[in-house]
């Protein structure tokens, strides 16, 4: 392939279709705990296999799949981690991103509806099916902390960015809206601790929320309320904020959030977007382009959109000014003011 990956020929095609071979082992590996147990020190195939009930038919092959991915290394038949699979795959260190890779190995099924999603559409889920589905989700506890720590193994590094990316110095207070167990509030205030910062999601997340801020040092630092941004006032505050958010929704359904915000801030105040956003000429960003099939796949109305389509939504609102800023590798912040 090319440097930007393009195909050039049959063997490069064909490393396409396989590409979910590689998807996979990744994602068992993260469900056997393979990382997280090489984090506490090196082991031989054997060792690997009794420790993680692994049969001895297919564990070599799979070891040296993940060895040759770069992620494990081995040397005289002894594994271990690489630097980048100790950082983001040990289940015991801050930086873990593998609470989004089990979410992503429970819905691996979903992509095998593809092709009846392209010539249907997918069911044809009315607007308050939308609604419904994360009612579910809210009401079983073990998806409930699943999902949080899918959504904690994001917004860590978005939450990083944004304290970064953003000029805080201007405004007093922020409130996160759907901001799950406030991952990306305690990054913000941590950053700029001037900062009155809140989460506002579901009643039943409160309980994860004042778990994680106990465990971050951090309870009493960020205010949580309880209720569905559709239909509850939104908390006062200079900034709202929706991260990785409106891509779960119908694009009726993303602008009337914005128009909630819009009602919501005081003149001055600055609404904050970002999600993994397509480019606007729809050619390059694959990452986006293809996490928004998976969303269309896994949710009623979700999927990803463009800076230009918040921009749109954002106008129709009543906001004046808007920007688009590059916030991480993978996302883009829309931010809008209001007169």
């Amino acid at each position: 392939m090319t440097v930007t990956g393009t195909p050039e020929n049959a063997h490069d095609v064909l490393r396409m279709g396989i590409a979910y071979f590689r998807s996979k082992v990744l994602l068992s590996a993260v469900e056997l705990g393979l990382f997280t147990r090489l984090a506490k020190g090196p082991a031989t195939g054997p060792q690997l296999r009794g420790e993680l009930g692994l049969h001895p038919r297919a564990a070599r092959d799979f070891l040296d799949a993940l060895v040759s991915l770069g992620l494990l290394r081995r040397e005289n038949g002894v594994y271990d981690n690489t630097a980048v699979a100790d950082t983001y795959l040990d289940a015991a260190k801050p930086t873990y991103t593998g609470g989004f890779l089990t979410m992503l190995d429970h819905q691996f099924a979903q992509w095998g509806d593809l092709t009846r999603l392209l010539r249907e559409g997918g069911r044809a889920y009315p607007v308050d099916d939308e609604l419904d589905q994360h009612d579910e989700m809210h009401a079983d506890p073990a998806r409930l902390r699943r999902f949080m720590s899918a959504m904690d193994g994001i917004n860590q590094f978005s939450g990083a960015a944004l304290a970064d990316a953003y000029d805080w110095s201007a405004h007093a207070s922020f409130v996160d809206l759907g901001g799950a167990r406030g991952n990306l509030a305690a990054e913000l205030r941590k950053a700029h601790p001037h900062l009155a910062a809140g989460v506002m999601d579901l009643p039943a997340v409160q309980t994860v929320f004042d778990e994680h801020m106990e465990s971050l040092g951090l309870t009493g630092q960020v205010a949580f309320t309880g209720g569905d941004f559709f239909n509850d006032p939104l908390p006062a505050a200079e900034v709202l904020i929706f991260g990785h958010v409106l891509h779960d929704w119908s694009p009726e359904l993303r602008a009337a959030l914005v128009r909630r915000a819009y009602e919501a801030l005081p003149s001055g105040g600055e609404l904050l977007v970002y999600d993994v956003m397509i480019d606007d000429e729809r050619r390059t960003h694959d990452f986006s382009l293809l996490t928004s099939l998976h969303m269309m796949l896994v949710s009623p109305g979700g999927g990803e959109y463009t800076a230009r389509d918040c921009r749109e939504w954002m106008t129709a609102a009543g906001f004046g000014v808007t920007r688009t800023v590059p916030l991480t590798d993978i996302d883009t912040l829309v931010i809008a003011r209001k007169r």
